[in-house]
């Protein structure tokens, strides 16, 4: 697998990839491929190698932003920290909710054990998380939702599938059945920039939403 190949936007700025289900951003520790093992494939002439300006987790596919060099880097983490950029996710649910829409506000905390390592739950205490989601479809049983998140967390829509609407993430290993793929893609990507267009990209559609039904969206 070529990242190269799989690239949907580059300027002297910025890259986006749509990044493949089952490819880590960052390098596991048992040294198996990462989107960081591919980095020094994406210079395209330039001295240093882009770096992920955010993180998608393993299982999810995308849009996954890549700065090309420092200046850029800071400035488009600072956006993501101010809730500047526009991101929509695709996502198949193990059921069907029954409102068409609405925003999960569910504010969330790591825990850990040695039995189980660790997950992401709703805590009073935690962080403030936000999510705006759209009811787009429903085959079979399953809902095909849009994720529109205010806030950018660890397992977000994860969690707030399984605890705000009361439906998994299909494939969800965490908090779902674990049952085929995790069914979440990062569709849409939108990042604002000061005197030139925005890096504006979207994903096509994975192979794993065609096989559920969901490949016409």
């Amino acid at each position: 697998m070529l990242l190269a190949d799989r690239i949907i936007f580059i300027d002297a700025e910025a890259i986006v990839i749509d990044k493949p289900a089952g490819l880590p951003v960052d390098a596991p520790r048992d040294g198996s491929l990462s989107v960081e093992s591919h980095l020094d494939m994406l210079r395209f002439g330039f001295a240093r190698r882009p770096a992920a300006v955010h993180r998608l987790d393993r299982d999810t596919s995308g849009c996954l932003l890549l700065a090309r060099n420092p200046k850029a880097l800071r400035r488009f983490a600072a956006a993501f920290e101010a809730g500047l950029i526009e991101k929509i996710y695709l996502a198949v649910l193990a059921g069907a909710p029954e409102a068409s829409e609405g925003t999960i506000d569910l504010p969330l905390s790591k825990v850990s054990t040695r039995e189980d390592g660790w997950r992401i739950v709703v805590d009073p205490k935690g962080k403030r998380a936000v999510t705006h989601w759209h009811r787009l479809d429903v085959r079979g049983g399953r809902a095909l939702v849009a994720f529109r998140p205010e806030t950018g967390r660890t397992h977000q829509l994860r969690v707030h599938a399984a605890d705000g609407l009361g439906v998994p993430i299909s494939g969800d290993p965490v908090y779902g059945d674990g049952k085929g793929r995790l069914l979440l893609h990062a569709s849409q990507l939108s990042v604002p920039r000061v005197g030139k267009d925005p890096v504006a990209t979207t994903a096509k559609i994975p192979d794993s939403f065609v096989d559920a039904g969901f490949g016409d969206v």
